[in-house]
């Protein structure tokens, strides 16, 4: 019997998704916490333009560094600094040749409360507020550029018995979301998008005052046979991943 010419399209439709969904993989991706919602854009786009699907895990870098040292089954890095990503490559925990810059990160500080932070942050200076918040310097480069600005500004001393310390950047922005800090340091992409600070008030840090937080993904070890950790880092060099990137306050 002869098919006709819709049943050919459908059939040839449905062999295409199947051979699409053969092909596809996930990819498991450790991502700095700062680009937390960056990615979720980016991974929609990801998934439909590619058929591979992301699996993202969120935190502080230095956490997971510790944890890739320790076997966890990530294929992705996706960190919130260079020299992380550089010293696993220094240590032959990545596919070679994979690192690369995918964002370079701005330092914000922050209050939920319109008004409260003036656009040159002289409310840091004033030290009228009673709590901080930052994230750990140890574990988390945006904690490590705060704690650059309040040396810059000569404010360490006047400010310590003030700093309300998170784990990472999102409880560094939990802090002041929920009130417990009246301001704080966190990542300009947690608070802006398509050109403009979305809630609170907010004094966008110059970069002069702390080193650039230039933010490295890799391959890692446990993804190099798997073609869809190597499409990921080539889609986040792509035009689609870029305009989001920038939208949420990113250099290039």
């Amino acid at each position: 019997m002869r098919m006709s010419a819709p049943r050919i399209a459908l059939t040839g439709l449905f062999t295409l998704m199947a051979l699409n969904s053969a092909w596809a993989d996930d990819v498991q991706v450790a991502v700095a916490a700062n680009f937390t919602a960056p990615i979720q854009a980016i991974a929609k786009d990801f998934e439909k333009d590619t058929g591979h699907k992301l699996v993202a895990a969120f935190g502080a870098t230095g956490q997971f560094y510790a944890q890739i040292k320790n076997g966890a089954p990530f294929e992705v890095f996706l960190a919130a600094d260079d020299t992380t990503p550089a010293k696993l490559e220094s240590e032959g925990a990545t596919v070679k040749g994979s690192r690369f810059t995918y964002a370079i990160g701005t330092l914000a500080l922050w209050s939920a409360k319109p008004g409260y932070v003036d656009a040159k942050g002289e409310v840091l200076k004033k030290n009228e507020f009673q709590h901080l918040s930052i994230a750990n310097p140890k574990a988390a480069p945006y904690g490590l550029a705060a704690t650059q600005v309040l040396d810059k500004l000569k404010l360490t001393e006047a400010t310590k018995a003030k700093i309300v310390e998170g784990q990472n950047i999102t409880q560094a922005f939990q802090f002041v979301s929920t009130g417990n800090a009246e301001l704080g340091f966190v990542a300009l992409s947690q608070i802006y998008q398509d050109g403009k600070v979305t809630n609170g008030s907010a004094w966008i840090v110059p970069a002069e005052l702390h080193d650039p937080i230039r933010q490295d993904a890799v391959i890692l070890e446990k993804g190099k046979d798997n073609p869809a950790a190597k499409a990921l880092v080539d889609y986040l060099k792509g035009p689609k991943a870029a305009a989001v990137i920038k939208s949420y306050g990113y250099e290039l």
